[in-house]
């Protein structure tokens, strides 16, 4: 008396991994995320290795998992993966104040982002 297990939201030769609340604007971080779009799976994380960014640490992470899943819960071929996509979402802001003269205060807004990385499969060329 379960309810039915839910279709998969990606295809067959695809695997994806989900970070949620990620301490970033979602503006920053699609500057990121857009430098990988369409890459392999290896040249995408040499890349985020050597970016100066500090969320490149976690977008690295995130894209492993969903290599890891890829290998592990759909026996794709690592070496043929690359980013099919990798979307970036707005989420929650924190809202603080930050002390200004003459006792006033001023709105501080820390955003929060998600981050979905989707690989995929290459075909084989005949």
């Amino acid at each position: 008396m379960s309810k039915p297990s839910a279709p998969r939201r990606v295809a067959e030769n695809e695997a994806m991994a989900v970070a949620r609340v990620l301490r970033t604007s979602p503006r920053k971080l699609n500057l990121v995320a857009a430098s990988i779009r369409g890459l392999d799976c290896q040249a995408a994380i040499a890349r985020l290795t050597f970016l100066h960014r500090r969320i490149a640490i976690d977008v690295r992470k995130v894209l492993q998992s969903a290599i890891a899943n890829a290998e592990n819960n759909h026996q794709l071929d690592v070496d043929r993966l690359y980013v099919k996509e990798a979307s970036v979402g707005k989420t929650f802001s924190i809202k603080r104040f930050h002390a200004r003269a003459r006792g006033r205060a001023s709105r501080v807004e820390k955003p929060f982002s998600n981050l979905t990385v989707v690989v995929r499969e290459r075909e084989e060329k005949a």
